[in-house]
């Protein structure tokens, strides 16, 4: 059996996002597991000019990296063109790690819709929305099977789309142990970022893309009302993550108020990253829709305290573990941050529910799930 592997989410311009983080492990797995099965191999397209980023997967035996002169052209690539290559690579199945392809031809199309954001919580312009919903409706029209990472997420896709339950398979996604885990942090990586970011005292952390889908501009304002009406709790809030679509309320907002520093630190690295969760005093995920929240699960699995909304998937993904709060109430989630701050036992607890539960998720095991419907799929 011959799958091809569309690398669209790879371009450079995603490396930090979920769908990106996604593909390269999922891809990286399906690596691993054909160097053991002779009868299962992996073509994975790669761009000419070099703006998709495949070099990580050119040295995994079973996985062949393979030049597509069409994904030189996005337009081309996700309008058919990914279908005639994976056609003349000889593919039984395409997978689509994100919904980005109009599919054309005889290869069966398996797609990953990770969450209904473009129809239910729209993040991106109107030309950049008007996009995705097209594809989105390709995607859930012309998939032979549709993958999905929550069952949150299933239930938006059959109530949106008025799809049969039996199409889509949900498949959670992992975490990376390597990086996220409960090992000390690197010292000397922790002391690097915190001295870059310009932060020397406890914090309250908080990592994602700044948009509004994140509910920032509510997190910043209930953690000033909550260092303004206690005073013994002496924490700068940190943000961590690239500027998103509409972020500028959210920065006027971190820019503002009498009391409490808000630091917004930018992309970071992963390793970055894991340092600041594990020296996090607490980490608040206040999102108003998610399909999966890998930040939620990563801050879990290095064994920060974390709260997080109770909306979405987030309570079903924390396996119901944590605490939570109405995200749009800000007195319910500065009472909920200031009990964790102040409560040693609560935080305890979180901690060691919390890095429990992350362990249930993997990147090995998601590549399994995912192999078994895309090998289902390939027959009519």
């Amino acid at each position: 059996m011959r799958i091809a592997l569309d690398p669209w989410v790879l371009a450079k311009r995603f490396r930090h996002q979920g769908t990106s983080v996604y593909a390269r492990h999922v891809f990286r797995e399906f690596g691993r597991t054909a160097q053991n099965d002779a009868d299962t191999s992996f073509c994975l397209f790669s761009s000419a000019n070099g703006g998709i980023a495949t070099s990580e997967f050119e040295e995994l035996p079973g996985l062949e990296v393979q030049k597509a002169h069409l994904l030189r052209h996005d337009r081309l690539w996700k309008l058919g063109g990914a279908s005639l290559a994976a056609r003349k690579a000889g593919a039984d199945v395409l997978f689509a790690p994100a919904p980005a392809l109009l599919p054309v031809g005889r290869v069966p199309l398996v797609c990953t819709i990770h969450d209904t954001t473009p129809v239910v919580a729209p993040s991106h312009s109107a030309m950049v929305l008007w996009q995705q919903r097209y594809f989105l409706r390709a995607a859930v029209k012309a998939s032979r099977r549709i993958i999905t990472v929550s069952e949150c997420s299933k239930a938006d896709i059959v109530r949106v789309f008025g799809l049969k339950e039996d199409k889509i398979a949900v498949v959670y996604n992992g975490v990376d142990r390597t990086v996220f885990n409960e090992q000390p942090a690197d010292a000397a990586v922790q002391r690097r970022v915190l001295e870059k970011i310009g932060v020397c005292r406890p914090y309250i952390f908080h990592h994602g893309t700044i948009q509004p889908r994140k509910n920032l501009a509510r997190l910043i304002e209930a953690y000033r009302r909550l260092v303004a009406g206690n005073r013994n709790l002496e924490f700068d809030l940190v943000l961590a993550g690239g500027l998103g679509w509409e972020y500028e309320e959210i920065v006027r907002t971190a820019g503002s108020g009498e009391y409490g520093r808000v630091v917004l630190a930018g992309a970071l690295e992963d390793a970055e990253l894991a340092a600041l969760l594990k020296g996090a005093s607490l980490v608040v995920i206040p999102s108003l829709y998610e399909g999966f929240c890998l930040p939620m699960v990563e801050a879990m699995a290095c064994g920060a305290p974390v709260i997080a909304a109770n909306a979405s998937c987030l309570p079903e993904i924390s396996g119901g573990v944590l605490r939570y709060f109405d995200p749009l109430s800000l007195e319910d989630m500065g009472a909920c941050m200031e009990q964790a701050l102040e409560d040693s036992e609560m935080r305890n607890g979180l901690i060691g529910r919390g890095k429990e539960q992350a362990a249930k998720f993997d990147w090995s095991r998601c590549a399994r799930e995912t192999l078994v419907i895309l090998r289902e799929s390939s027959h009519p």
